[in-house]
């Protein structure tokens, strides 16, 4: 099977937008209308979460008039918080059919169908001409893509020159096997983590000039831990990724936290400017 088939099906679940309106309605909202951050809880499908999102966005200075790409945008929580919050117009592509629909759906019942659309395409061949964006974030999306040089290639030919570009991606920072399933691969074969060295190196390659790297390892950690101590506290909101996830959820988050702990992986943001 086509790797980015796989991914695709990885991903997929079926009753997504079920799944998430009726855990709307458990929170006594109306499922017709709501807001972005009604959604919070459970559309940040990324180590961090909401938290890092909102990091994120500041560190790219994001302001109203920008046009932002997210790059693998899942079903569009951060695409969503960069319009509500900094009223960004943004266009969002993910391979995964589904994702796009759901994102598309939600964010018309969030009233942000003006500042925010949505493509199903690959991040591989962008559908996109060139110097159209002022912005572009890929978050937590080449652990699933190989050819990280013809991504990043698409992804400097869709800014325009000076435009930063945002990478938050899971990355190996020691030895040490992976386990599976992760979050975002079920087994090896669509599981392309790579050293930040490999990332800088690419992205110079592709016309990049990193400005600012960090290890977000500790942030990740202290977020996970205060949000065990909620969840302790107060339950599991209705809306939430093992809810959304399924029963595979609980051992893909086991293994990539008990991973991140020991120090084998770690998110790393890198924000880089088109030359």
């Amino acid at each position: 099977m086509d790797t980015e088939v796989q991914v695709a099906t990885h991903y997929s679940h079926g009753s997504l937008l079920q799944s998430i309106l009726d855990a709307l309605r458990q929170m006594g909202k109306d499922p017709e209308r709501f807001t972005a951050m009604d959604l919070s809880t459970g559309d940040e499908l990324h180590l961090g979460g909401l938290p890092a999102t909102n990091a994120l966005a500041k560190d790219l200075g994001l302001a109203s008039g920008m046009h932002v790409l997210d790059v693998g945008c899942g079903i569009g929580g951060p695409a969503r918080y960069f319009a509500d919050t900094h009223s960004c117009r943004v266009t969002g592509i993910d391979l995964t059919e589904e994702f796009v629909q759901v994102a598309m759906e939600l964010t018309r019942r969030c009233g942000l169908g003006d500042l925010v659309s949505f493509r199903h395409g690959s991040a591989l061949d962008l559908p996109f001409d060139a110097g159209t964006f002022d912005v572009a974030t890929l978050i937590h999306v080449g652990m699933n893509i190989a050819d990280k040089a013809r991504l990043f290639a698409e992804v400097r030919r869709v800014l325009k020159p000076g435009a930063l570009f945002c990478v938050y991606e899971v990355m190996r920072v020691a030895e040490g096997d992976l386990p599976y399933p992760m979050p975002w691969a079920q087994t090896i074969d669509t599981s392309f983590v790579e050293m930040p060295e490999t990332y800088r190196r690419l992205l110079s390659a592709a016309g990049f000039k990193i400005e600012r790297e960090e290890n977000r390892r500790a942030f990740v950690l202290q977020v996970a831990r205060e949000m065990r101590t909620k969840t302790e506290k107060e339950g599991l909101p209705p809306l939430n990724q093992h809810a959304l996830v399924g029963p595979a959820f609980r051992e893909r988050i086991t293994n990539v936290m008990a991973t991140l702990e020991r120090g084998t992986i770690a998110p790393i943001q890198m924000i880089a400017r088109a030359a």
